[in-house]
């Protein structure tokens, strides 16, 4: 179960290759010399990046550097990682200039390296913690609660106690019954909108706000950061650590990753969640969008930085991080839309200058064509924003979801009933047409599959769809909108009808499923504010 598998998997740096069980046992020294407490001062890498400290640092420099006083030589010397990264930074001898071909890309690596590793010998590791920095939100932008009860894991012991990091939006009402809780992406923090204390805009900032999606007018709205996350909830760079009467929810909505986990939360309490929105999601990992997370762990974990996970005292492996957004980011669009913004346009070299027209232009292996600077900027932005442990547990958990009723009775998971009533407090029921869809506001552009009472199998049906409606049968009385993207090639079109399908068939009537046109692939949940705005706010009014 995808909740499970990430609450489980997300805080534990893999220690290949040793067996699974031994792998996701957490270390209870690797922080001993660790200032105590969940929220640790970040070592800041950000300002590495600037224009003033463009130039890579040569190791004579940082001889000086750490020669200056007796407590840098101590901050170096006492770091063997950093002792011996800072050796293989020396110039090498080579071939002179005239013949020494140029890889700009590449020496973008090696001058980020030398600055994140010059950043660490000047500071004191006394002063810092080993969470890296990882942009917005700061921990004076959101709330944390702290749980102080065991938190059951599938695949590890109980986690003793752990932090989530959120935000609000919009006033919880008397009767405490208009909550929306906002699951995020796999790399998106708690700060989905702007708001009074973090200004800043968020993720979802066009669907969340008064009069919008989700309306804040009428509904009081909470985002919270995935555990195992790297931005305030418990993670793999924390140390680790040695309910009243519960009220539900009206709706529980999130796109991507965060549908998956949608579609979990309305499993695990079918009794408390009022509503379910998957934008995007899937409730079964297929073999395509495994191959592409496990391509990006893969050049992760082929960065001498990481360091099986034990980066924390050294440089991050920001060039494993780099690539693997870049393969991510191609997931996150389509095709065509590559072909409207960037076709294939090459861009202007450094050194170009007006040329003969007799002769060709001389093509170079660092980014040349536009869309390949695009995949550079995406990379560079990331590398330094992010926990590199966090994307591999987190997206390996992405990889174990799998809701049909086999994959379920295995890990041993049960629905928890009887928690507190949703029809008590929260509409359970929502607008029904003729056809089945859930609103009767459908956006334009959109295109539907409606349902009967009496569903049956679709043409074709893939051999694990009866599974799948086995497995989802404690969602049969809850109202779910699934919304799928025709251009998407992470979760498929293909799988929001699987979706949509198999909730119909486990006898669920109130399935609204929408599909979505245009050139934007996954990332539509982001940018198409009228159509999935509009879905949205029709299904929770």
């Amino acid at each position: 179960m995808a909740t499970s598998g990430m609450t489980d998997l997300a805080r534990r740096p893999p220690l290949q290759p040793w067996p699974l069980s031994r792998l996701l046992h957490f270390s209870r020294h690797r922080h001993q010399r660790r200032p105590t407490g969940n929220h640790l001062q970040p070592r800041n890498f950000h300002h590495l990046d600037s224009a003033e400290n463009s130039s890579p640092t040569h190791l004579d420099n940082l001889i000086m550097l750490a020669s200056s006083s007796r407590t840098a030589v101590r901050r170096v010397t006492r770091r063997p990682r950093l002792r011996a990264a800072l050796a293989t930074t020396a110039p090498r001898p080579g071939p002179s200039y005239l013949d020494r071909p140029s890889f700009p890309c590449v020496e973008q690596h090696a001058a980020r390296q030398s600055r994140i590793l010059s950043s660490i010998a000047a500071s004191d590791p006394c002063d810092t913690g080993p969470e890296v920095p990882y942009a917005r939100p700061s921990p004076q932008s959101y709330h944390t609660y702290h749980h102080t009860s065991p938190l059951p894991l599938t695949y590890a012991d109980p986690l003793p106690e752990l932090d989530i990091a959120y935000e609000t939006w919009g006033t919880l009402n008397a009767a405490r019954d208009n909550v929306i809780l906002l699951h995020t992406g796999l790399s998106a923090s708690s700060h989905a909108a702007s708001s009074e204390r973090n200004p800043a805009p968020g993720w979802w900032e066009p669907f969340v706000g008064p009069g919008r999606a989700l309306d804040t007018d009428r509904f009081f709205i909470v985002c919270t950061n995935v555990l195992g996350g790297c931005y305030g909830s418990t993670g793999p760079a924390a140390p680790d650590p040695r309910d009243p009467e519960r009220k539900p929810l009206y709706a529980s909505v999130g796109s991507s990753m965060g549908g998956m986990q949608s579609l979990a939360a309305g499993w695990m309490f079918p009794d408390r969640v009022g509503r379910v929105v998957s934008i995007s999601g899937t409730a079964r990992s297929n073999p395509s969008s495994i191959a592409m997370r496990y391509a990006q762990r893969s050049v992760l974990m082929a960065d001498p930085n990481w360091n099986n996970g034990f980066y924390y005292d050294g440089a991050p492996p920001h060039t494993g991080l780099k690539l693997a957004r870049q393969i991510a980011t191609i997931t996150y669009r389509s095709g065509p839309e590559w072909d409207i913004r960037f076709g294939r346009q090459l861009r202007q070299q450094p050194t170009e200058t007006a040329r003969d027209a007799s002769h060709p232009r001389t093509p170079v292996l660092c980014p040349d064509f536009l869309i390949e600077t695009y995949l550079d900027h995406q990379g560079e932005q990331f590398c330094l924003k992010y926990d590199a442990n966090s994307l591999i547990y987190i997206s390996k958990a992405m990889d174990l979801f799998d809701m049909t009723l086999p994959a379920l009775t295995a890990l041993n998971l049960q629905p928890m009933y009887g928690t507190s009533p949703a029809s008590s407090s929260a509409p359970v029921s929502a607008p029904i047409t003729q056809n089945g869809n859930t609103s009767p506001h459908k956006p334009p552009h959109l295109s539907t599959h409606g349902g009967n009472k009496a569903h049956p199998p679709p043409p074709n049906p893939p051999p694990h769809l009866p599974d799948l409606a086995a497995g989802l049968t404690p969602l049969a009385n809850t109202p779910v909108l699934v919304l799928g993207v025709q251009s998407d090639i992470l979760f498929t079109v293909e799988q929001q009808r699987e979706l949509a399908d198999a909730l119909r068939m486990a006898g669920n009537e109130r399935v609204g499923y929408y599909e979505l046109g245009g050139v934007w692939g996954h990332d539509t949940f982001l940018l198409d504010v009228q159509n999935v705005g509009g879905a949205i706010r029709g299904f929770l009014a």
